[in-house]
């Protein structure tokens, strides 16, 4: 059966799929692994392996256009310096760069305020009977630690996280808005920018700003005012809203699971790999997109060049091929390469911070809070093409 005539269908901004889409993912990957949807005209594929292959094949599946299908639709020009929107090699000038800033131990050296921020939000709600999860840790906790990794002051990071919030509005049909651009550029570090040219400190923007590097001309720079901006730009909002909903899905997967919630209450070293089941069962970011390049054959049928090409990595989750059993949620659970991250030369930078903020947030909460369950009527769950999560998550505290 052919992608065109099968009765499979998947609109990424169908709400009516927001709630459950995977009983859909898996008709795709088994009656429509390769897909096109003629509405939105986009490719997409769900199976594990055509993932594996494509995502790290950027010679075909370009990211130079955007990696979320609005912004591929778009036509917009990427500014320079985006790496997450840029190809080799000039993307792996820039992402060596970053990557000196967002090393093992500059992640590590973080867990001690973060655990200090979750102690400091948590301890008032214990007693409270009930608290908003996504309103209270996951929308803020995201932003205050990159406002700790860039050095800035904390009075100031929750006008970043709203300004950073703003550029990923939809509209009402789901799409994101881009305001000719809005969400590729942020003013709002510019004074924190220019500050810290002045006020050098130990933290990433004056790193950025005294990094010297080869670009790809050969010659040896550090970065313009202008390139600083972007990449704390990217940085800032790369991280924001996906960790935020890594710790939203921890609230309601274990309110679904109490039994594997008291796995990790009796066992909390049990923690760091259910971080890592929740990525897989329910990943903040289900769909990754990319421009396609050039003809290439899925399936027996071409996916001709100057098509847009959607990776579902959370149906790619849910293959049996990979995962035993897959649509259970296993505390437990080992898997040798866990995709939600991307693979390839944009796996996330931020990986090893979304996790650790994941895991602390986790081990606070139930060190105060080893039993809730969740308001289900007063939950809301949302999605973009890109990023689906919960906008609220009441708690009630048993």
């Amino acid at each position: 059966m052919s992608a065109q005539d099968t009765k499979v269908s998947w609109d990424p901004y169908d709400p009516t799929l927001y709630a459950d889409p995977y009983p859909t993912f898996r008709r795709l990957r088994e009656e429509a692994p390769l897909y096109y949807n003629e509405k939105h005209d986009f490719y997409a594929l769900s199976r594990a392996a055509d993932i594996e292959r494509g995502l790290p094949d950027w010679q075909t599946f370009s990211s130079a256009r955007g990696g979320i299908l609005e912004l591929i639709k778009s036509g917009i020009e990427i500014p320079p310096g985006t790496l997450i929107f840029e190809d080799p090699t000039i993307h792996d000038v820039h992402r060596r760069l970053l990557a000196r800033v967002f090393t093992p131990r500059r992640v590590a050296e973080l867990e001690p305020r973060v655990r200090e921020y979750c102690v400091r939000t948590l301890d008032p709600l214990v007693g409270a009977g009930r608290f908003d999860l996504a309103a209270t840790v996951g929308a803020e906790m995201p932003m205050r630690v990159i406002g700790m990794l860039l050095g800035i002051p904390e009075a100031d990071q929750e006008v970043v996280r709203e300004s950073a919030d703003e550029n990923l509005r939809t509209r009402d049909d789901g799409k994101m808005d881009f305001k000719g651009g809005a969400i590729l550029s942020n003013e709002v570090f510019g004074d924190y920018i220019d500050w810290r040219m002045e006020h050098p400190s130990d933290d990433l923007m004056t790193e950025l700003l005294n990094a010297e590097f080869e670009d790809e001309d050969g010659t040896r720079r550090t970065l313009t005012r202008d390139e600083v901006l972007t990449y704390v730009t990217v940085v800032a909002g790369a991280g924001n809203e996906t960790t935020g909903r890594l710790i939203g899905w921890c609230g309601s997967l274990l309110a679904r699971y109490p039994g594997e919630r008291r796995r990790l209450v009796e066992d909390p070293s049990l923690i760091r790999n259910a971080i890592e089941e929740v990525l897989r069962f329910e990943p903040p970011g289900p769909a990754i997109a990319r421009y396609v390049t050039r003809d290439v054959e899925f399936h027996g049928e071409t996916v001709p060049g100057g098509s847009a090409m959607m990776f579902i990595v959370a149906a790619a989750n849910r293959d049996e091929s990979r995962f035993p059993d897959p649509d259970r949620f296993d505390v437990h659970r080992r898997m040798s390469q866990q995709i939600t991250f991307g693979l390839g030369p944009h796996y996330c930078l931020g990986a090893a911070l979304a996790r650790l903020e994941g895991r602390v947030a986790l081990e606070e909460m139930l060190k105060r809070f080893p039993d809730w369950d969740v308001d289900w009527d007063a939950a809301k769950l949302a999605q973009t093409s890109t990023v689906r999560g919960w906008e609220t998550l009441p708690l009630i505290i048993g």
